[in-house]
């Protein structure tokens, strides 16, 4: 492991300085914080650091997408350290594994399978995900969606695998499941939910009146 002097030196960083900088500090010559932390305790600095790479990509902010990756690879390199710490895997485990596992995903670079586009692709991963990780049935596939992710992101997940794999419902049953709920909420609330939409109508009308009146009056 390089040594603070010989890291603080230098004209420009690579993935190794980054791994010598992490153990060093962790190490009892190091940072107090850095010493205390635990996988759980950065959890949601890993999960914070992710968004932030999201938002710069929303933004088209490529200086800021290339300081927010970077922060995603400190996450990374930090919970890698503290399973090294602890005798279970390192850094360098983390990359063979998913070097594999790309490789092995990817039968038509790799292997002698033939694809035809994009769907076929998606087709053979998702196959070999599922034979990889051992899903045997779509009730296995669904329950491996992460329970981690937020709620309407995880059931719009959901729903896409459970169509994928012939589960999905006609649009005229879902919609009308769901007029259904909307009317019992209303009767639960003693709502008249003719009434209600009848009304909705009538404010919707006046709302575009209103932007209408107030265009005209602009533009006038």
């Amino acid at each position: 492991m390089q040594s603070a002097e010989e890291l603080k030196e230098k004209e420009r960083y690579g993935v190794e300085d980054l791994l010598d900088i992490l153990a060093l500090l962790r190490s009892e010559q190091g940072c107090p914080w850095d010493r205390e932390q635990t996988h759980r305790s950065i959890r949601q600095n890993f999960i914070e650091e992710t968004y932030e790479v999201v938002e710069a990509i929303d933004r088209e902010d490529l200086p800021l997408l290339r300081e927010e990756l970077g922060d995603v690879l400190l996450q990374v390199v930090f919970h890698a350290r503290i399973a090294e710490e602890a005798g279970e895997f390192t850094f360098s485990d983390v990359a063979d594994e998913i070097c594999r596992k790309l490789i092995i995903r990817h039968p038509h670079v790799f292997g002698t399978v033939q694809v035809d586009g994009t769907s076929d692709v998606l087709v053979n991963w998702d196959r070999i995900k599922a034979e990889t990780k051992h899903q045997k049935s779509v009730g296995d596939t669904l329950d491996a969606v992460a329970r981690s992710l937020p709620s309407l992101m995880r059931a719009a997940k959901l729903a896409k695998k459970s169509a994928k794999a012939g589960f999905g419902r006609p649009l005229e049953e879902r919609l009308g499941d769901m007029l259904y709920d909307l009317s019992a909420l209303c009767a639960e609330n003693g709502i008249d939910p003719e009434k209600a939409l009848y009304d909705a109508c009538e404010r919707r009308i006046g709302e575009v009146k209103e932007k209408e009146a107030s265009e005209n009056g602009a533009a006038e």
